[in-house]
């Protein structure tokens, strides 16, 4: 199942206080960004964010994408602008180590 655009532009909305966000579709799912850096994506109309250690204490539980792949954190709270704030800034601090 593919993601839906609506979804998409909801997660981006509740992004708006994470700097430079940019998203790229991807086979019927959507990457995001934060200054270049892959951070997670938008799969099954789920937001999915890759695991880091500065992210665990978020007590997130895991989910993979799509068969295959490595698991990722599901963020279930996407409509706490804040909490997603934190959640994706603790997992650029570990991607940008």
């Amino acid at each position: 199942m593919a993601s839906t655009k609506e979804y998409r532009d909801y997660i981006l909305e509740q992004l708006s206080e994470v700097s430079n966000v940019t998203c790229r579709p991807m086979m019927g799912e959507f990457l995001l960004y934060s200054d270049g850096t892959l951070f997670g994506g938008v799969y099954d109309d789920r937001l999915l964010v890759k695991i880091v250690p500065e992210n665990e204490n978020f007590q997130m539980s895991e989910s993979t994408p799509y068969d295959g792949a490595k698991p990722m954190f599901l963020v279930d709270d996407i409509d706490d602008k804040n909490k997603l704030a934190k959640i994706i800034s603790a997992t650029l601090k570990g991607l940008r180590k």
